[in-house]
């Protein structure tokens, strides 16, 4: 019996649908059937019953289910560890980021880093939130930063802090005299918003915040990263909401307003798993905890 049966009818087992399993795991279906009749065979006894209609576990398939995903999950452990160890070995440490966390996190924990673990091998990896939370399960990552948390069994996220959204519009906008802009006038304007895939996060705040306030907004492009949607708004596509900590990074042909009504905000966490052995991590949570005056053990 090899894992690869494990993972099959695992996939049979909570799909309960052969094709749904086959196309989830990445095979055709006469390919999956006969890796469940193998296992059957080997096990000695009938995992499903199957029918026209549908498909189901019978008890002893019931039973081991419960049994296969304790060992998948057992195995997952065991590989994310030996990954671990082969990186502290090879003295690396993989940090998965988004941009936020260039300007406000890196320039604190970086020289500290640096001064501990000189010889220390630091691989950054811009990825999306959901991208990095995935490759720190998987040991691909040892420590992430993302825009949401993910507290599970196991991994552990800490909110380091919030931060407004700031609305930008173009200098040569007859509204750049105003002192302060109501969202309602949000509809007047075309507006740039960050691509859903690229920031997921940002996209849920921005598309929740326009549906709770009930304000029609037409979206004329959806920016795929933050820089390009501040060179929108600096070419006169459209107004746009953004973090505050673009700011810095705006061009002369930009204006931040202030709006009558507040804004939402976003945060950034920090997260890794409970069963790390990494001191640079340690070392990483608490440059973070004195820095931005968190209150949290680890």
């Amino acid at each position: 019996m090899e894992l690869r049966h494990l993972r099959y009818f695992v996939a049979v087992a909570e799909e309960l649908n052969f094709t749904k399993a086959a196309l989830r795991m990445h095979t055709v279906q006469p390919s999956l059937s006969q890796q469940i009749k193998d296992l059957e065979d080997e096990v000695g006894v009938q995992l499903f019953i199957r029918s026209k209609r549908k498909v189901e576990l019978t008890k002893a398939g019931e039973v081991f289910f419960k049994e296969a995903l304790i060992i998948l999950e057992h195995t997952e452990k065991a590989i994310s560890l030996a990954r671990q160890t082969a990186k502290i070995e090879q003295e690396q440490l993989n940090i998965g980021f988004v941009p936020v966390a260039e300007m406000k996190v890196f320039p604190y924990i970086m020289p500290n880093i640096r001064a501990h673990f000189p010889e220390l091998t630091i691989d950054f990896q811009s990825l999306t939130d959901d991208a990095q939370l995935q490759a720190l399960k998987k040991g691909e990552i040892d420590i992430a930063f993302t825009r949401y948390g993910a507290n599970t069994d196991e991994l552990v996220s800490i909110q380091i802090f919030q931060e407004p959204l700031t609305l930008i519009i173009p200098k040569n906008s007859p509204d750049v005299q105003q002192e302060r802009i109501s969202i309602k006038s949000f509809e007047n304007h075309n507006f740039v918003m960050c691509n859903e895939d690229a920031s997921p996060e940002l996209y849920r705040i921005i598309d929740g915040f326009f549906k709770k306030s009930k304000l029609n907004v037409n979206v004329v492009q959806y920016s795929t990263n933050i820089l390009l949607n501040v060179n929108l708004v600096g070419m006169e596509i459209g107004w746009s909401l953004v973090p505050q900590y673009v700011i810095p990074l705006l061009g002369d042909k930009i204006v931040v307003k202030k709006t009558i009504e507040p804004l939402p905000m976003i945060g950034l966490y920090v997260s890794y798993r409970k069963d790390h052995v990494n001191k640079a991590i340690d070392l990483i949570l608490d440059v973070l905890k004195k820095q931005f005056h968190l209150n949290f053990a680890f």
